[in-house]
């Protein structure tokens, strides 16, 4: 229905957009899209940027009622952040790096010093001052030179993630004026790698179009991008394109990946006018990550190893696969994620049953061959590696969390094992981890399958009785794993009597490599049913009430969500669906679309008639039915490169016509932001108060 009763007496019209026919065959089927109008590469046509403002000013009515608890949440969220800031120096080379954020500032600064007490502090970067005069500002890269004399910066100001680059002279900069030199470099992904000559720079050139990164160019210091030269163009587009510099800072690596296989190209940094050569022969559905530790290569590999093993090999050697030596054999029941390299050591990531974990190799000197694993105190939490640029360190830092402890900074001692804790993040407020309570399930889907579930919730409030709200969230695709991670922000709803669930569905490599496979292309519903599954478990177990569900995913954890709401609208009181993938049959077939052609392996290419039929049975929007759907919040970005706006655009128009209810449907846009929302600290605050308050406000009183 297109109307909703306001509190007023008045009522107010959804925005109802009009129709014209847009007619698609393919392997003889015929598809009518009454809504592709809407589409506008260029973003200028006045009746689609109309009807997104009519939709905003809708919402902005409809949400009307809610905005003194968005208020109050955004202070909530806001209050329980330090405004003055600092990370942890890094050692990188002879000086100490470090970021301080103070006040109301939106973005971290950038410092060095010459210890890491803060000896001779200097400023690198003010990203405020960068950024006040845009409306969105994204840094994405800052890299020094090999002799510490020149900072490159990358910057993206529409949010389409092509960024500018400049280069600060940091020789002759001070804290209180900066001096750049003339070199510019347009339209990049944002990434360079410095050669050892401290002169040259490698960038990979974005397509303004496609924003694919197709071409790596060499630029000289000094010199005009026009006269840079093209050493690399790659013609397959199913590739991501990126950029490396091995651990011992001795090689480049033009970094091939598609979602199935790997290519890597090398240069010695030693040599920036000679030519990239490939590492190893290419090989389709080889995926791998090659890194350099002075003699030898190391290579995390899934060549006759599903779930990856550690292969090692002598540097003139590592083009025949043949000569590699095993490391670390392949496990069935264990993923092994990545590697750091050091001198004397190899930090390895792997997973086992859903948790992440640390074992240390001991590679030279009389403990070589010997190995432990790294310990931490929680039974379910997320760690990683955190910035280690030393490799001749012995010791090495990670970053620790959990659904109830706040992000942690540790450092380990490789030899011993001993860990220190640097620095943990603060919880401004009432803030006690010992109020909060998370647990790990295991649920049964239909298929027999178990799936991996975190749950958090606050002690005392919660009862396994079935009467607490409960929202889940999830994700499910790419082999792109969520673990459960401490969030102040969810402690706003913890506190008022919500659960929070994450669920581990099909598509992530929560349980190892066949995890993500049994989750995608063919295989997509599974993903699906998993979520499904797991909401009707935790009503069934008591977890929450039947009648005070909520989901949420963004991207394609937004397609999670379209798919969810047409194959379960009964069991969700409410959805946030944030920029949504959700016309997956159409973007598919359209290779003029940003993004597309890397993407068949993940979902099949709809080019074939049975990857036509599997997404044509899941994809959202051509899956709208009439029937009673949930309220709903949609969010995106008119400047979203990833996910193009017209993508919820149109499924909400859709959703609008044939829906039977009277439920809330709702649908922001971003006018400046892309795929990742709002820019700077405070103003991402007011999107996560925006679907608090969405959901608090929907619970019946």
């Amino acid at each position: 229905m297109p109307t909703r009763l306001l509190r007023s007496d008045k009522y107010i019209s959804a925005p109802i957009a009009k129709k014209i026919p847009h007619k698609m065959e393919m392997h003889n089927h015929q598809r009518v899209d009454n809504y592709y109008w809407m589409r506008d590469d260029q973003r200028s046509d006045e009746k689609m940027l109309a009807h997104l403002n009519d939709e905003n000013n809708y919402a902005e009515a409809m949400l009307a009622e809610q905005k003194p608890l968005q208020e109050l949440l955004f202070e909530e969220l806001k209050a329980r952040i330090v405004k003055d800031d600092n990370t942890v120096p890094a050692k990188d080379g002879k000086y100490w790096y470090h970021s301080e954020i103070n006040g109301e500032q939106e973005y971290s600064n950038y410092y060095r010093a010459t210890s890491f007490v803060g000896d001779n502090k200097s400023l690198l970067l003010d990203v405020n001052e960068r950024a006040q005069e845009h409306e969105f500002y994204d840094l994405g890269d800052l890299s020094i030179s090999p002799n510490d004399q020149i900072m490159s910066i990358s910057e993206d100001t529409d949010s389409r993630r092509i960024y500018t680059i400049y280069f600060k002279d940091l020789g002759k900069s001070s804290n209180s004026q900066d001096v750049y030199l003339t070199d510019v470099l347009n339209e990049t992904e944002g990434q360079i790698v410095w050669a050892n000559d401290n002169q040259t720079v490698f960038y990979v050139k974005k397509d303004r179009e496609t924003l694919l990164g197709t071409q790596v160019y060499r630029h000289k210091l000094g010199s005009l991008q026009a006269d840079d030269v093209l050493v690399y163009e790659e013609d397959d587009h199913s590739f991501y394109m990126s950029l490396d510099k091995s651990r011992d800072d001795s090689q480049i690596y033009i970094c091939l990946h598609a979602t199935e296989s790997t290519h890597y190209l090398a240069l010695c940094a030693a040599e920036p006018d000679s030519e990239f050569v490939e590492l190893l022969p290419y090989q389709e559905q080889h995926e791998y990550h090659a890194d350099k530790m002075g003699e030898y290569f190391y290579i995390v590999t899934n060549h006759q190893a599903k779930n990856f093993r550690l292969m090692k090999v002598d540097v003139s050697q590592v083009n025949d696969i043949n000569n590699w030596q095993e490391v670390i054999a392949h496990r069935e029941n264990v993923l092994l994620e990545g590697i750091e390299l050091f001198h004397n050591f190899i930090v390895v990531t792997e997973r086992e049953n859903g948790q992440i974990r640390f074992i240390v190799h001991t590679t030279q000197g009389k403990d070589a061959g010997h190995h432990y694993p790294l310990s931490f105190d929680d039974p379910c939490y997320f760690a990683c590696l955190g910035d280690n640029p030393e490799p001749k360190s012995t010791t090495a830092r990670l970053y620790y969390s959990s659904l109830t402890t706040p992000g942690s900074l540790f450092e380990f001692d490789l030899a011993t094992g001993e860990r220190k804790l640097l620095k943990q993040q603060k919880v401004l407020g009432d803030f006690n981890k010992e109020d909060y309570q998370s647990e790990r399930l295991f649920i049964t889907a239909r298929d027999g399958i178990e799936v991996p579930v975190s749950i958090v919730y606050r002690r005392g409030s919660f009862k396994q009785d079935g009467t607490n709200p409960l929202l889940q969230y999830g994700y499910g695709a790419y082999g792109i794993t969520i673990d459960p991670n401490f969030s102040s922000e969810t402690l706003s709803l913890l506190d008022r009597g919500f659960v929070y669930v994450i669920a581990h569905i099909r598509g992530s490599e929560m349980l190892g490599r066949r995890w993500y496979e049994t989750g995608k292309k063919e295989h997509k519903q599974n993903t699906f049913n998993d979520f499904i599954d797991v909401t009707k478990a935790l009503v069934v177990q008591g977890y929450g009430a039947k009648d005070k569900v909520f989901a949420s995913g963004g991207s394609a954890g937004g397609l999670l969500m379209g798919a969810v709401v047409n194959q379960a609208p009964e069991l969700y009181l409410g959805i946030g669906a944030h920029v949504p993938f959700l016309d997956v049959l159409t973007t598919m077939l359209d290779e003029s679309i940003p993004l597309t052609t890397n993407e068949y392996d993940e979902w099949g290419n709809p080019n074939e008639v049975k990857a036509y039929k599997s997404i044509l049975a899941y994809s959202p929007i051509d899956n709208i039915s009439a029937q009673h759907y949930p309220n709903i919040l949609v969010t995106t970005g008119l400047h979203d490169s990833q996910v193009q706006y017209f993508e919820p655009m149109k499924w909400v128009a859709k959703m609008r016509e044939f829906k039977t209810d009277d439920n809330l449907l709702v649908f922001k846009t971003d006018m400046e932001a892309g795929h990742g929302g709002a820019s700077g600290r405070f103003k991402s605050l007011k999107e996560k108060a925006l679907e608090m308050s969405f959901f608090i406000s929907l619970l019946p009183e």
